[in-house]
């Protein structure tokens, strides 16, 4: 018998949360982080172009949300390694019914979730716990001429963040909020 994974819905069209089901016995178990052909579904035929490890040391720190721009868009699937994170998908696609809509999913390595995050939208997340691991499979290299972002504490995005927000890089609060006339993104 092998470890399996399993896509499921969200409330927002193509964004998906991996439920992970591992295979255990005496010795241990296996859980499978990742299967191109499990996230076909929503993903298409992208595959794995780069891996990136975080470590985030303080609670109530937030990251993001970052996105990159085409054509250098990618899809990302998030996996928390260590501690417990608040992790939210902003829907930044141009003509999307779910435009600005946002979806948060508490991801620690017990409840064995990840989130897969398709191209078009914005990516953020909040430690809920000191020294948080999290681990991001990207479909694209980093670009930094295509790196973009909006302002997590956005009013207009509403986004409920668990605890208040600790720190945040000067990068993350520079970023723009959502701009009146901001039509989105081509995913």
């Amino acid at each position: 018998m092998s470890s399996q994974v399993r896509l499921l819905p969200t409330a927002i069209e193509g964004l998906s949360v991996l439920e992970r089901l591992p295979v255990a016995d005496w010795r241990g178990e296996l859980e499978r982080l990742y299967c191109r052909e499990s996230l076909v579904p929503a993903f298409g035929q992208a595959t794995v172009a780069q891996a990136n490890r975080t470590l985030t040391r303080r609670k109530g720190t937030v990251r993001g949300l970052h996105f990159q721009r085409p054509p250098h868009a990618e899809d990302k699937l998030v996996a928390c390694l260590r501690g417990e994170v608040f992790d939210v998908a902003v829907d930044l696609r141009l003509g999307s019914p779910t435009f600005l809509r946002w979806h948060g999913e508490v991801l620690t390595p017990a409840n064995r979730r990840s989130l897969a995050i398709p191209r078009g939208f914005a990516h953020g997340f909040q430690a809920l716990t000191d020294d948080c691991e999290l681990l991001y499979l990207h479909t694209a290299d980093f670009r930094p001429a295509s790196e973009a972002g909006i302002d997590a504490l956005d009013p207009t995005l509403g986004i409920g963040w668990p605890l208040p927000a600790a720190d945040r890089s000067e990068r993350d609060r520079s970023l723009p909020a959502v701009a009146d006339g901001f039509e989105g993104v081509t995913a």
